[in-house]
């Protein structure tokens, strides 16, 4: 997808632990719950949300660099985050990228092999209260059943010229486009 649009993915931060094979500024930036918090109250978060007892979060100065580009910015976060985007960048497209149905979800996340029946059924839960605030919320419901036609998808909605209605203080040019993914919960 970024090579079809131009478009650059924002590395978001978080409290959690790296996993094996993730490399700290590739994956997540990893940072401890201080850092995370001196962040938020100092306005260094574009936006942030609790999940799973972690924090998680997208820097905002990286983002502000693109932006001010005129390149699209992609955020890969949940929808609590992608509300506090839209409130700053109203013009943001906010991407939902939908299972194809609940027992795929679940069949994906027990494909994972890291997630407990606790944990699949949390994720679950959490999965359809995200659906139903992105059927209400989201510019674009996109349902990931074959993964090159869901790119094909967003790759044509990010095409479309990129702007900025936020406030006078925001870069000119452009709008992050935030992608919530409920096919991952």
């Amino acid at each position: 997808m970024i090579e079809r649009t131009g478009a650059k993915f924002s590395v978001s931060a978080t409290t959690r632990t790296a996993r094996r094979g993730e490399v700290d500024g590739r994956e997540y930036w990893f940072v401890d719950d201080e850092t995370f918090e001196n962040l938020v109250r100092s306005g260094g978060m574009l936006e942030w949300a609790e999940y799973g007892g972690r924090r998680y979060g997208t820097p905002r100065g990286p983002v502000v660099e693109i932006l001010e580009s005129g390149t699209h910015v992609i955020l890969d976060i949940e929808n609590d985050g992608a509300h506090q985007v839209k409130a700053a960048y109203p013009a943001a497209t906010l991407v939902f990228l939908m299972p194809p149905s609940r027992a795929e979800l679940e069949r994906r996340l027990r494909g994972r092999g890291d997630t407990d029946e606790e944990d699949v059924a949390r994720r679950l839960s959490v999965a359809d209260e995200q659906i139903q605030d992105a059927i209400e919320t989201y510019d674009h419901l996109v349902t990931n059943d074959d993964l090159e036609t869901a790119i094909s998808q967003v790759v044509s909605i990010l095409r479309e010229p990129a702007t900025s209605d936020s406030d006078p203080d925001a870069p000119a040019g452009a709008g992050p486009a935030a992608a919530t993914r409920s096919d991952s919960v």
